[in-house]
């Protein structure tokens, strides 16, 4: 999430109320998660074991909670409570918006769109043209739509990520102030929710098509071609590449990346990163030949423990 300009190092202490390390003047251009962070990007850590990977990011000032040595060419925020804080940075640069109308007024929509009754589109929305927005859709702020998208009814784009730290007194959201993007050529089915970035986007691209029911999580990013089908639950930070296909009811773990032209068939489940140009069955997924062999084979340990007592 970039800034509207840039600021000083100076000014984001004293939005947050924290001690800095560094030039008063040193610039900052925005805000970002460690899996999406850029130069001149704030990243916040909390816990020592990602301290080294905070640091030697990609990030010009690091947010962290405790005094440590400053990497040269960078700054520091240093504060008692990093994921408050970033949370605070984040109500200042993206504070919520009521709506005031069922169209926003700030929506641009393209040539040739048409919205049917009842859908809801926030503030600052960008639809492109000749789409079909279709009855009882729901499209949150800042959420960027290309051309000749198809969205059926009671989809919603836009909703919060699924972000929790856990404390004592109770769960503590970390809020979402990014993106949905979707690419020219997609078409979205009935009842899918795609929730924004907490900084970045999730974004679906160019020519992909979603069945009904799915849930497509915080800063995911669904590639080129892509075929999704019904059910299909995939969790934040997750790459999907281009012209993967999944069938109903697979489910993937958060930051795994799936390659390109991989096949992942029905009620799969996903644990960790596939290689693309195969294709996978089972929980955990793993190549189908093999996995459905496995399954074979274990039909058969009753004959076997059988013959084993005969003896």
């Amino acid at each position: 999430m970039k800034f509207p300009k840039a600021h000083t190092l100076k000014e984001i202490s004293d939005i947050i109320g924290a001690e800095f390390v560094g030039d008063a003047i040193f610039p900052v251009f925005g805000m970002n998660e460690i899996h999406v962070v850029e130069e001149g990007d704030i990243v916040f850590v909390d816990h020592p074991k990602y301290y080294d990977k905070a640091l030697q990011s990609k990030a010009t000032v690091v947010l962290i909670n405790k005094k440590v040595d400053c990497p040269e060419g960078k700054a520091l925020l240093i504060s008692d409570d990093p994921f408050r804080d970033f949370n605070k940075l984040t109500q200042h640069f993206k504070p919520f918006q009521t709506a005031s109308a069922s169209i926003s007024d700030t929506a641009e929509i393209g040539k040739g769109t048409i919205i049917q009754p009842n859908v809801f589109i926030g503030n600052h929305v960008k639809i492109g043209k000749n789409c079909v927005i279709h009855p009882n859709v729901t499209i949150y702020d800042n959420c960027i739509i290309g051309n000749h998208v198809t969205i059926h009814a009671g989809t919603v784009l836009g909703g919060d990520a699924f972000y929790y730290k856990n404390r004592p007194e109770g769960f503590d959201k970390l809020l979402s102030g990014g993106r949905v993007v979707i690419e020219d050529n997609v078409d979205i089915g009935a009842s899918c929710t795609i929730d924004r970035g907490v900084t970045g986007d999730t974004t679906i691209k160019e020519g992909s098509k979603l069945d009904n029911q799915i849930q497509v999580g915080h800063d995911t990013v669904i590639g080129k071609k892509c075929l999704i089908a019904s059910h299909v639950g995939i969790a934040g930070c997750v790459v999907v590449e281009d012209e993967v296909t999944m069938w109903g009811q697979v489910g993937i773990t958060s930051g795994a990346t799936i390659g390109t032209k991989a096949v992942i068939l029905a009620q799969s489940g996903v644990a960790k990163s596939l290689e693309g140009h195969t294709t996978y069955f089972g929980s955990p997924a793993e190549e189908a030949r093999e996995k459905l062999k496995q399954m074979a084979h274990v039909k058969k340990i009753p004959e076997i423990l059988e013959k084993l007592k005969k003896n």
